[in-house]
């Protein structure tokens, strides 16, 4: 992607991973009726650890890494790809797709606080005004049911879902916090490969393998996009636009995320769509919008 602005290529990168990560909600939903979700992630980490090989490979690119960004690489592959995947997964076995991707929305709010207590960033007019327009739309879409009314469920699969918002803060603000001097495509690839690494035994041990002849041709189309497309060049283009965007204008960018669920679940699972979502939807991306009006000086 070649553009004169840095700041636009950023904003691109952003959008399209949030985009792949909104349908993730979709793909995984329609896995998880055959696999358990630890394997789900090992088949997910290892198509993307093994697309990004061979994307390194092709181009010739150097593989080497010191020892002490070792530690670096485990927090931000536990956090970012480990526990984040497993708290979802886990999550999308008590809650619809959609409003998995509704919850996901309030991660910025998460990073925009633990941006300006370690990173020092500071928060505009523009920015307050566009979380809190940008979070209005999100009640307007979770109010979508049939009574029109804003309610919320104690489901744990909420409760997971609002966790791993907080722990996806956590991991943008660490991605800028903890500088790694290697492409992001390569740490991206450590980090698909840690993932893999960690849920293989548990995969091993619930005997996952068996559930695979079960999957259909769609199921594994959905594998191989949760894998290619959400593990691997998702988190590489999100790495991407954090080498130049703060990270609380990068995560505004997740108040996007439920409209392209909304719309896989549309395609995908055939689901209707109210007028108050088309509502909801419009008043987020006004958010995002107004969140990046300002780009305030450090």
């Amino acid at each position: 992607m070649n553009t004169a602005n840095p700041s636009v290529a950023a904003s691109m990168y952003a959008f399209l991973s949030i985009s792949f990560w909104g349908v993730s909600f979709v793909s995984t939903k329609a896995v998880l009726g055959v696999l358990d979700p630890l394997s789900l992630l090992v088949l997910r980490f290892g198509i993307g650890a093994l697309f990004l090989f061979l994307l390194l490979f092709v181009q010739r690119a150097h593989l080497r890494l010191r020892l002490a960004y070792v530690p670096h690489l485990l927090i931000l592959g536990v956090l970012g790809v480990f526990v984040h995947q497993l708290i979802q997964a886990t999550a999308l076995l008590t809650i619809d797709a959609a409003n998995a991707g509704w919850m996901i929305s309030f991660s910025p709010i998460f990073t925009v606080a633990l941006s300006i207590l370690f990173l020092h960033e500071r928060v505009s007019v523009f920015k307050i005004g566009g979380m809190m327009m940008a979070v209005i739309g999100v009640l307007f879409i979770t109010s979508s049911g049939p009574s029109h009314t804003l309610s919320f469920s104690l489901n744990i699969g909420y409760l997971l879902m609002l966790l791993s918002t907080l722990n996806w803060a956590v991991y943008s603000i660490l991605l800028k916090k903890l500088y790694i001097p290697m492409p992001s495509i390569v740490i991206t690839f450590y980090m698909c490969l840690i993932g893999f690494l960690l849920t293989l035994p548990f995969m091993i041990r619930q005997k996952g393998w068996e559930a695979l002849p079960l999957l259909s041709q769609a199921e594994w189309a959905h594998l191989l996009f949760l894998g290619v497309f959400v593990s691997g060049i998702a988190y590489w283009f999100w790495a991407k636009a954090l080498e130049v965007m703060e990270a609380s204008r990068v995560s505004s960018f997740l108040y996007l995320e439920p409209l392209t669920t909304l719309i896989a679940a549309i395609v995908l699972l055939h689901e209707h769509i109210s007028l108050i979502s088309v509502l909801g939807g419009l008043i987020i991306i006004g958010g995002v919008v107004l969140v990046n009006r300002s780009n305030p000086a450090k």
